[in-house]
């Protein structure tokens, strides 16, 4: 990683179950989506709102901010000028989104056995 990259660690605090943290990232279709974009390699806000119809900033920022702190993104922000922020996947994100499609391949599954 750029030595000039300053990463941004967030304050410890209580992490929730990890089946709660489940809950909230499937029951938020703008968290999924974002999830998606950065596992396609999109890392900067402004792209990730661009890619996904109907996101506010507002919003993606509150998303951003959630999967930070539940560990899920990491945060790097990149002292040039302009300045950047872009989001990566942490170990934890990797090993949670495994989850996820674990569950739309479950979610496939029983599609296909109701035909």
């Amino acid at each position: 990683m750029n030595a000039n990259v300053k990463k941004i660690l967030q304050p410890a605090a209580k992490q929730p179950p990890v089946s709660r943290i489940v809950e909230d990232i499937v029951g938020c279709k703008w968290s999924l989506a974002v999830l998606q974009r950065v596992r396609q390699g999109v890392h900067r806000p402004g792209a990730i709102e661009r890619s996904v119809d109907g996101l506010t900033a507002k919003v993606l920022n509150q998303r951003l901010r959630k999967l930070v702190n539940y560990g899920i993104f990491r945060r790097s922000e990149f002292p040039e000028i302009p300045p950047h922020v872009e989001y990566t996947l942490t170990p934890f994100g990797t090993r949670f989104v495994s989850i996820l499609d674990a569950i739309e391949d479950l979610e496939k599954e029983a599609c296909d056995l109701s035909r």
